[in-house]
C-alpha cells in the first residue's frame, strides 16, 4: 500500500512519501481564468508555474492560495491541485483508492476542517485518510523519541499560521493555532518598500528579500538590490536594501510569537514547565530558516531551543514518520 503524509501549506504543499522521503515541495498556488458570465473557471496553470505568474498575469487571470491561515477557502481549485501534485509524483485516481494519507492540520483542528479535507480527499479519490497535528508531526521531524509521560513543547511557524503545543504521546497538555506567520512579515516588507523607498512590490519579491537579507543576528548586515515600480510615476526602478532596513519587521512579528510562547509555558502545570524548560522547545517552520531566529527565540524566553535542518520539512517528515509506523499512527493520528 502507497503511504503518504500532506502538508497543504498556504505557501507551500510538502509530500511524504513512505519509503522515499520527500517528493515534492510545490507552491499552492493556481493561476485561473474567471469564464465571463459563469461561476466555472479555467485552470491555466498550477503549483510553480501558477506562481511564476504572481505579478504579471493577464487582466482574466488571477492567482489564487486555494488554502489559507489553515483552512481550505478555495475546495474545488484545492482538489485540482492536489489532483495534480499526486499526478506529478505518479499517483493516478486509480492508484490513489489504494493509499493512505495522513494530512497534517493546525494545532485544534475544528470538525468543519477535517470535514473539508475529507472531501477533499474524496474529489482526489484517496482511498483512506488520518489527521495528525502539526507540533506533533513536527517534533517527530526532530526525530525525536516521544513518551507517554515526557512532555515536549512545539512551536512551528509557517506562512499563515502558527502552532505550538506542550503534549507527550498521551496527548495536547495545552496548545494554540495562531493567524501569523512568515506572511504577515511578507506584507508589512511590502509596506515598507512603499513607505520608505517609494517602490512598489509584489509578495514574490518581499518573500525574496525577506530569505535573502532577513537576518536576527545582531551583527548581520547582508544586501541586496530590489526591484519594484516607483509608487509616484510608475517607471521601474531599483533599490539597495540591508539587513538592518528590515529588522524592525521582522522582530515586531518574531516577538508576537515569542511572547504567546512564553505565555503558554507559563500557565503550564510545573512538572510540564519544569520538563520544558529541561528539554528546551522544538522550532520548525518555514521562518526557522532565517539567520539567527534560534539564538533569538532562546535569549528572549532563557531556555534551550532545538532546531531541524530543514525546518520547513520537519511538519511532513514527522507525518511520514507516523504513517509508517502503526504505532506512532495509534498514538499521535486519527482516522478520518
Amino acid at each position: 500500500m502507497i503511504k503518504l503524509a500532506i502538508d497543504l501549506g498556504s505557501w507551500v504543499t510538502k509530500i511524504y512519501k513512505a519509503g522515499c522521503g520527500v517528493v515534492l515541495a510545490e507552491p499552492t498556488c493556481a493561476a485561473v481564468e474567471q469564464l465571463a458570465g459563469a461561476k466555472r473557471y479555467n485552470i491555466k496553470s498550477l503549483g510553480e508555474k501558477a506562481r511564476a505568474l504572481t505579478g504579471k498575469a493577464a487582466q482574466n487571470t488571477h492567482i489564487i492560495n486555494p488554502v489559507s491561515d489553515g483552512d481550505i477557502v478555495h475546495p474545488d481549485i484545492a482538489a485540482d491541485l492536489l489532483r495534480y501534485f499526486l499526478a506529478k509524483i505518479e499517483i493516478s485516481p486509480r492508484r490513489a483508492r489504494g493509499t493512505e494519507v495522513v494530512f497534517v492540520l493546525p494545532c485544534g483542528a475544528k470538525p468543519d476542517l477535517k470535514r473539508k479535507y475529507l472531501r477533499l480527499a474524496d474529489a482526489c479519490s484517496i482511498g483512506k485518510v488520518y489527521f495528525t497535528q502539526t507540533p506533533f508531526a513536527a517534533v517527530l521531524g526532530h526525530n525525536v523519541s516521544l513518551g507517554d509521560s515526557a512532555p515536549v513543547f512545539s512551536v512551528d511557524v509557517g506562512y499563515g499560521l502558527t502552532d505550538m503545543a506542550a503534549f507527550s504521546l498521551d496527548g495536547v497538555i495545552a496548545g494554540m493555532s495562531m493567524n501569523l506567520g512568515g506572511g504577515n512579515i511578507d506584507v508589512h516588507i511590502i509596506d515598507y518598500m512603499a513607505e520608505n523607498y517609494n517602490l512598489t512590490i509584489g509578495a514574490v519579491t518581499a518573500e525574496r528579500i525577506k530569505n535573502t537579507v532577513g537576518s536576527l543576528l545582531p551583527d548581520d548586515d547582508k544586501a541586496m538590490m530590489v526591484d519594484g515600480n516607483d509608487a509616484t510615476c510608475g517607471v521601474p526602478a531599483t533599490v539597495s536594501v540591508r539587513t538592518s532596513n528590515i529588522y524592525e519587521v521582522l522582530t515586531l512579528y518574531v516577538d508576537k510569537i515569542i511572547e504567546y510562547v512564553s505565555l503558554m509555558i507559563s500557565k503550564l502545570p510545573s512538572e510540564v514547565s519544569s520538563a520544558v524548560i529541561h528539554s528546551g522547545i522544538y522550532l520548525s517552520g518555514g521562518l526557522c530558516k532565517m539567520d539567527g531566529i534560534a539564538e533569538y527565540f532562546s535569549e528572549k524566553l532563557g531556555i534551550t531551543v532545538n532546531t531541524f535542518d530543514e525546518p520547513q520539512l520537519a511538519a511532513v517528515i514527522g507525518a511520514g514518520a507516523i504513517i509508517s509506523s502503526e504505532h506512532l499512527k495509534l498514538k499521535a493520528a486519527t482516522q478520518g
